[in-house]
Protein backbone atom coordinates (compact mmCIF):
# COMPACT_ATOMS: atom_id res chain seq x y z
CA UNK A 1 0.00 0.00 0.00
CA UNK A 2 2.96 2.36 0.71
CA UNK A 3 4.24 1.67 -2.75
CA UNK A 4 1.25 2.91 -4.57
CA UNK A 5 0.60 5.64 -2.56
CA UNK A 6 4.50 6.78 -3.24
CA UNK A 7 4.05 6.16 -6.91
CA UNK A 8 0.78 8.16 -7.07
CA UNK A 9 2.64 10.97 -5.49
CA UNK A 10 5.71 10.88 -7.77
CA UNK A 11 3.14 10.59 -10.75
CA UNK A 12 1.64 13.63 -9.73
CA UNK A 13 4.51 15.57 -9.14
CA UNK A 14 5.83 14.67 -12.42
CA UNK A 15 2.52 16.03 -14.04
CA UNK A 16 2.76 18.75 -12.15
CA UNK A 17 6.54 19.57 -13.31
CA UNK A 18 5.68 18.74 -16.44
CA UNK A 19 2.43 20.75 -16.68
CA UNK A 20 4.58 24.07 -15.53
CA UNK A 21 7.19 23.23 -17.73
CA UNK A 22 4.72 22.91 -20.77
CA UNK A 23 3.27 26.03 -19.57
CA UNK A 24 6.55 28.05 -18.86
CA UNK A 25 7.84 27.16 -22.73
CA UNK A 26 4.45 28.07 -24.07
CA UNK A 27 5.12 31.90 -22.59
CA UNK A 28 8.32 31.65 -23.50
CA UNK A 29 7.52 31.29 -26.75
CA UNK A 30 4.78 33.45 -26.86
CA UNK A 31 6.72 36.60 -26.20
CA UNK A 32 9.42 35.10 -28.92
CA UNK A 33 7.31 35.29 -31.72
CA UNK A 34 5.22 38.23 -30.48
CA UNK A 35 8.07 40.80 -30.46
CA UNK A 36 9.40 39.07 -33.69
CA UNK A 37 6.42 39.82 -35.80
CA UNK A 38 4.76 43.00 -33.74
CA UNK A 39 4.95 46.06 -35.78
CA UNK A 40 5.81 49.39 -34.30
CA UNK A 41 3.24 51.81 -35.79
CA UNK A 42 4.07 55.56 -35.04
CA UNK A 43 1.57 58.15 -34.17
CA UNK A 44 2.89 59.74 -37.26
CA UNK A 45 2.23 56.74 -39.39
CA UNK A 46 -1.15 56.16 -38.18
CA UNK A 47 -2.15 60.03 -38.77
CA UNK A 48 -1.38 59.25 -42.45
CA UNK A 49 -3.42 55.94 -42.26
CA UNK A 50 -6.16 57.80 -41.13
CA UNK A 51 -5.95 60.50 -43.13
CA UNK A 52 -8.62 60.38 -46.13
CA UNK A 53 -5.88 62.67 -48.45
CA UNK A 54 -6.21 60.58 -51.82
CA UNK A 55 -3.57 61.65 -54.00
CA UNK A 56 -2.80 59.42 -56.98
CA UNK A 57 0.81 58.10 -56.66
CA UNK A 58 1.66 57.34 -60.41
CA UNK A 59 4.40 54.26 -61.27
CA UNK A 60 6.11 54.51 -64.58
CA UNK A 61 8.84 53.86 -66.72
CA UNK A 62 8.78 55.42 -70.59
CA UNK A 63 11.36 52.53 -71.47
CA UNK A 64 9.17 49.67 -70.25
CA UNK A 65 5.87 51.25 -71.00
CA UNK A 66 4.82 50.06 -67.35
CA UNK A 67 2.55 52.01 -65.34
CA UNK A 68 0.50 51.92 -61.96
CA UNK A 69 -1.61 54.40 -60.57
CA UNK A 70 -1.67 54.27 -57.07
CA UNK A 71 -5.05 55.64 -54.99
CA UNK A 72 -4.54 54.31 -51.59
CA UNK A 73 -5.94 57.06 -49.83
CA UNK A 74 -2.63 58.04 -47.38
CA UNK A 75 0.12 56.68 -49.71
CA UNK A 76 0.99 59.79 -51.22
CA UNK A 77 1.95 61.51 -47.86
CA UNK A 78 4.00 58.13 -46.16
CA UNK A 79 5.89 58.30 -49.20
CA UNK A 80 6.76 61.30 -49.14
CA UNK A 81 7.03 61.75 -45.23
CA UNK A 82 7.53 58.41 -43.84
CA UNK A 83 9.28 55.80 -46.58
CA UNK A 84 13.38 55.55 -46.56
CA UNK A 85 14.24 58.00 -49.20
CA UNK A 86 15.30 57.29 -52.78
CA UNK A 87 18.40 56.01 -53.28
CA UNK A 88 18.50 54.18 -49.36
CA UNK A 89 17.78 50.70 -51.26
CA UNK A 90 19.75 49.21 -54.19
CA UNK A 91 17.52 48.33 -57.32
CA UNK A 92 18.43 44.38 -56.66
CA UNK A 93 17.38 44.45 -53.55
CA UNK A 94 14.53 45.99 -54.37
CA UNK A 95 13.26 44.07 -57.60
CA UNK A 96 13.85 40.96 -55.17
CA UNK A 97 11.48 41.75 -52.65
CA UNK A 98 9.09 42.80 -55.03
CA UNK A 99 9.07 39.50 -56.84
CA UNK A 100 8.18 38.15 -53.40
CA UNK A 101 5.31 40.25 -53.07
CA UNK A 102 4.11 40.25 -56.11
CA UNK A 103 3.85 36.78 -56.64
CA UNK A 104 1.99 36.66 -52.91
CA UNK A 105 -0.05 39.47 -53.63
CA UNK A 106 -1.67 37.87 -56.88
CA UNK A 107 -1.67 34.31 -55.13
CA UNK A 108 -4.07 36.52 -52.99
CA UNK A 109 -6.13 37.71 -56.10
CA UNK A 110 -6.82 34.26 -57.38
CA UNK A 111 -8.76 33.05 -54.23
CA UNK A 112 -11.28 35.80 -53.29
CA UNK A 113 -13.06 33.35 -50.45
CA UNK A 114 -9.94 33.33 -48.49
CA UNK A 115 -8.62 37.06 -49.11
CA UNK A 116 -10.21 40.00 -48.95
CA UNK A 117 -11.03 41.23 -52.79
CA UNK A 118 -11.10 44.94 -51.57
CA UNK A 119 -7.86 44.70 -50.35
CA UNK A 120 -6.59 42.74 -52.97
CA UNK A 121 -8.79 43.82 -56.44
CA UNK A 122 -6.24 43.47 -59.73
CA UNK A 123 -3.19 41.71 -60.33
CA UNK A 124 0.20 42.95 -60.86
CA UNK A 125 1.87 41.98 -64.10
CA UNK A 126 5.59 42.25 -62.82
CA UNK A 127 8.33 40.39 -65.07
CA UNK A 128 11.32 39.67 -63.41
CA UNK A 129 13.13 39.53 -66.75
CA UNK A 130 12.22 43.20 -67.68
CA UNK A 131 14.22 46.28 -65.76
CA UNK A 132 11.78 48.73 -64.54
CA UNK A 133 14.04 50.97 -63.47
CA UNK A 134 15.07 52.32 -60.03
CA UNK A 135 11.46 54.40 -59.80
CA UNK A 136 9.26 51.81 -60.64
CA UNK A 137 10.81 49.38 -58.07
CA UNK A 138 11.01 51.68 -55.26
CA UNK A 139 7.54 52.95 -55.32
CA UNK A 140 6.10 49.73 -55.90
CA UNK A 141 8.09 48.18 -53.03
CA UNK A 142 7.33 51.56 -51.02
CA UNK A 143 3.40 50.52 -51.39
CA UNK A 144 3.48 46.95 -50.56
CA UNK A 145 5.43 48.20 -46.98
CA UNK A 146 2.60 51.02 -46.65
CA UNK A 147 -0.31 48.46 -47.72
CA UNK A 148 1.41 45.90 -45.15
CA UNK A 149 1.50 48.23 -42.42
CA UNK A 150 -1.94 49.84 -42.97
CA UNK A 151 -4.15 46.92 -43.27
CA UNK A 152 -1.81 44.55 -41.13
CA UNK A 153 -0.84 42.24 -43.82
CA UNK A 154 2.05 39.75 -44.37
CA UNK A 155 2.93 39.61 -48.17
CA UNK A 156 6.33 37.16 -47.55
CA UNK A 157 8.67 36.46 -44.83
CA UNK A 158 9.99 39.80 -44.00
CA UNK A 159 8.60 42.23 -41.63
CA UNK A 160 7.51 45.34 -43.05
CA UNK A 161 9.50 47.80 -41.30
CA UNK A 162 11.07 51.04 -42.55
Amino acid sequence: MKKIVLHTQALLLVAVLVLAGCTAKKQVGQETVKDETALEISEKEKEVFESGEEKPVEIADEESNYEIIILDPGFYTWLNSIAKPEGYYSQSFLENRNQIYVMEWNRRVLLPMQFSPNLYELRIDYDPEIDYGYEVNYKLYNYFIYFQRKYNQRLGPFLPRI
